[in-house]
């Protein structure tokens, strides 16, 4: 009995710690990935598919960080100087700092309007709309290199009365190079799984026809971004005219970055911070069924009695 009460409990101990590693976006009824994997076409009735995916993490060496800044103000002078002087006060403290850019964006200028109530007597009240003062929107852009900045950067915008950071996007100077790392890589584990597939089957497949494409896929981490609710609530047995009054459940949001399950190689594995991910994909086909036209060589004596070899295939 107490040997069964033992196991008992390392059981739900071990099912305790399980839980806590994986995270508790294990509590959501069901997780699902969305399909972010590359898959190059190609056309149908193929015989023989030989496929190479590769997968590159690139760290950013540059960003943007997008703010959003809104002003309400009786007249037009006064929303544009006290948006400006907002916006002002961010770009003096920020731009002696080195490798940093600031950019103010126009986003919208309109006029707000409010309801004045006409109140009568003897009939119904009148709800008039009338010009109360303008609304003016402007986005803050700024260029950084170094990604703890940011933190700085928010805390100097909160001092301004800036709060809403809209994006921040990411950049690399080495997607160009990282793409061609990628397809080089490709390219020769592609040549040997042909020539693996050439050794188990025991044909020379150049004699086929054959077809081959590419192609890559970046994603950014602004588009891996997921949500979930992590909570427990009990379920009560109530009659239909009780009154339940839920609390609001807290929404969090994590970087999922693609997942290196189900490619042949990967570029810089171990993911710290949001990266840029460079997908690229070569795809092989082969139709055995339709072998290569050989060409056959005639010599055509021309009336001056020069001879010319010509290839005409069957």
């Amino acid at each position: 009995m107490c040997k069964f009460k033992f196991l008992a409990i390392l059981i739900i101990v071990s099912n305790s710690l399980m839980a806590q590693v994986a995270g508790n976006i294990n509590y959501q009824t069901q997780t699902r990935y969305s399909d972010n994997n590359i898959t190059v076409g190609i056309s149908n009735d193929s015989d023989l598919n030989i496929s190479v995916k590769g997968l590159a993490n690139i760290e950013a060496d540059n960003y943007v960080a997008i703010f959003n800044i809104t002003q309400l103000g009786e007249t037009t002078k006064e929303v544009n100087e006290l948006l400006d002087s907002r916006v002002n006060s961010v770009i003096n403290k920020i731009s002696s700092r080195e490798n940093v850019e600031t950019y103010v964006d126009m986003v919208s200028f309109v006029p707000v309007y409010e309801f004045e109530v006409d109140k009568k007597i003897f009939s119904k009240n009148t709800y008039n709309e009338i010009p109360v003062g303008f609304e003016l929107k402007k986005n803050l852009h700024v260029r950084y290199k170094d990604p703890n900045f940011l933190n700085e950067l928010i805390s100097i915008c909160t001092g301004a009365e800036i709060y809403d950071l809209v994006r921040v996007d990411y950049f690399s100077d080495q997607l160009e190079k990282t793409k061609s790392e990628l397809m080089k890589k490709a390219k020769t584990i592609l040549t040997e799984k042909i020539a693996n597939y050439q050794g188990i089957l025991g044909v020379d497949l150049n004699t086929f026809e054959k077809q081959l494409s590419d192609g890559y896929k970046v994603v950014y981490p602004v588009e891996m971004y997921k949500s979930y609710q992590a909570y427990s609530s009990s379920s009560l047995n109530l009659k239909r005219s009780a009154n339940v009054n839920q609390s609001q459940k807290s929404t969090t949001l994590y970087y999922q970055p693609i997942i290196d399950k189900e490619f042949d190689f990967v570029v810089n594995p171990t993911v710290l911070e949001p990266v840029i991910q460079v997908m690229y994909e070569i795809r092989f086909r082969v139709n055995r069924e339709k072998e290569e036209k050989a060409s056959k060589e005639y010599i055509l004596v021309t009336p001056n009695g020069d001879l010319k070899t010509i290839n005409i295939g069957n």
